[in-house]
């Protein structure tokens, strides 16, 4: 049995602009569902959800189907939490707060085996398709998507420098935590940060990085596209489901 390829890891490579949904709801239902609807990526988000490791195994199945690509965020860049979700077959992690070269370079050891990285080495994981994948431990790293947030003002001025280091797929603004940290927290496009987050995307992709961002406004979206940002993804489906449900509710309450 060879490798999976990972078809998102391939399109950014080559600039190919890849629209995608925030998953923040713990179900495999939903993720199903979601998976159908044409989205090029899923996100499926264990840092500010509920969403656990076993229930992110359930959505990968879900979505397996489906030529649409599950990205999990990590809680943290952390070498146990990193290698279990590696283990879960994902290819592609989100990483959040990385605020420096050196964090990057972390992120990357962790998703390398020894002795270019610091992964540790499992026989019959979800990712080897149970043992039966040819040689996963040498050639695992050419289909595995590192991509780390830049949230904070220290991050923005390391922008270059992560770029630069081997094994960095794409870049990720945060715009929530970016806010908080340049004292606008609770926004995620203030007028005097957004020339900040337009910046930084173009500082992303003169270095030869993928750059991402989330947003759930159509006409920033297309901004951020046009500037050259190649993962971008357009709302979450716990958004959908809210505003959807709001205005259901207020045409005939009102």
């Amino acid at each position: 049995m060879d490798l999976p390829k990972n078809a998102f890891k391939a399109a950014i490579k080559a600039g190919k602009p890849q629209i995608g949904l925030w998953c923040s709801i713990p179900s495999n239902y939903t993720a199903e569902l979601l998976a159908g609807a044409g989205y090029d990526w899923l996100l499926l988000d264990t840092e500010h959800t509920p969403i656990d490791i076993e229930t992110v195994v359930t959505q990968l199945q879900a979505v397996a189907p489906y030529p649409t690509t599950p990205i999990v965020r990590v809680p943290w860049n952390d070498r146990v939490v990193i290698k279990r979700y590696l283990d879960t077959g994902i290819q592609t992690l989100l990483i959040p707060q990385v605020d420096t070269p050196e964090e990057a370079k972390a992120a990357v050891a962790y998703t390398r085996f020894p002795d270019t990285g610091l992964r540790g080495v499992a026989g019959s994981t979800r990712s080897t398709r149970f043992g039966r994948v040819k040689n996963y431990h040498v050639n695992a790293h050419n289909e595995i998507c590192t991509l780390i947030q830049v949230e904070s003002r220290e991050a923005l001025s390391h922008i270059e420098a992560m770029a630069a280091i081997d094994g960095i797929d794409g870049i990720f603004i945060g715009p929530a935590d970016l806010h908080a940290s340049l004292g606008y927290l609770g926004e995620r496009a203030h007028k005097d940060i957004m020339p900040v987050i337009d910046d930084a995307i173009v500082r992303i992709v003169k270095a030869g990085k993928a750059a991402g961002i989330l947003t759930d406004s159509e006409e920033n979206a297309r901004r951020w596209l046009k500037l050259g940002a190649t993962f971008v993804a357009v709302g979450s489906d716990v958004g959908l489901l809210a505003k959807n449900a709001d205005a259901l509710a207020a045409k005939f309450k009102s």
